[in-house]
């Protein structure tokens, strides 16, 4: 049995499975697969619709494409900056998950 590949999470900032593959063919991609873990990049497949739903983002436009990217490199820490704010709101204080309820 194949033992995953390890990376040093920057997101999570621990040694854990890195991604089994480039989610994008150009170097950020290969900064991603060499940086991510799986389950940095599982909690940005779940955060990322927030952005997405709140501000509108046409992912077939470069200017879509871009903001979501940014938003991504902050995520993972690659940038420094905060993330745009999105209409989601935890109730419980926590991050994540369910029971959010959007923002008045």
């Amino acid at each position: 049995m194949n033992q995953p590949r390890m990376v040093f999470c920057k997101k999570l900032e621990q040694e854990l499975p890195g991604l089994p593959f480039r989610p994008f063919t150009d170097s950020f991609g290969q900064e991603l697969y060499d940086k991510v873990s799986l389950q940095a990049w599982q909690m940005w497949l779940k955060e990322s619709p927030r952005y997405i739903n709140t501000y509108g983002v046409d992912l077939q436009t470069d200017k879509g494409k871009e903001f979501l990217r940014q938003q991504m490199r902050v995520y993972f820490g690659f940038d420094q900056g905060e993330l745009a704010s999105t209409a989601w709101k935890p109730t419980d204080g926590g991050e994540g998950g369910e029971g959010g309820t959007p923002a008045a």
